[in-house]
């Protein structure tokens, strides 16, 4: 989305990738403090996956923007977020804006750890409405 400005993480690699998209899903979060949010109701996510690093892969990408989409868009569209398995069943977990942007940063990260150049995501840009966002930035050194 041409004009959509969110803040750039600190870093020093070399190259720095930017993959926007957008994403409709519903969730419920099952907790008395959420209020309406108690209720299922559904949203048009924007979301911009930060990837950065100083070594492309052999097909000169740090990750295929097709990646990306398929780890996130694929997965989530047109989906009660509750009902995937990382939070169905479990009553601790709800698919809120902040989890699902550090969910969104671990599946992300899990495909580079794989990959051989080392490339790290740095950020998750996750906007719920047009007036909420959450932004995911992993501590340095910190395992998910």
């Amino acid at each position: 989305m041409i004009g959509q400005i969110y803040p750039v993480p600190q870093h020093s690699y070399s190259y720095e990738l930017n993959k926007d998209f957008q994403f409709a899903a519903a969730h419920r979060i099952p907790s008395e403090t959420a209020g309406k949010c108690q209720r299922i109701h559904g949203h048009t996510y924007f979301a911009n996956i930060t990837v950065g690093g100083d070594t492309l892969d052999e097909s000169g990408f740090l990750i295929n923007f097709a990646t990306i989409k398929k780890l996130i868009h694929d997965r989530f569209d047109h989906t009660l977020l509750n009902d995937d398995p990382l939070f169905k069943g479990k009553s601790e977990r709800f698919p809120t804006t902040e989890v699902m942007a550090e969910v969104m940063h671990s599946i992300i990260q899990e495909h580079l750890d794989q990959q051989g150049n080392k490339a790290q995501c740095l950020q998750v840009f996750l906007r719920e409405t047009p007036t909420s966002y959450c932004i995911f930035r992993p501590r340095r050194g910190k395992e998910l």
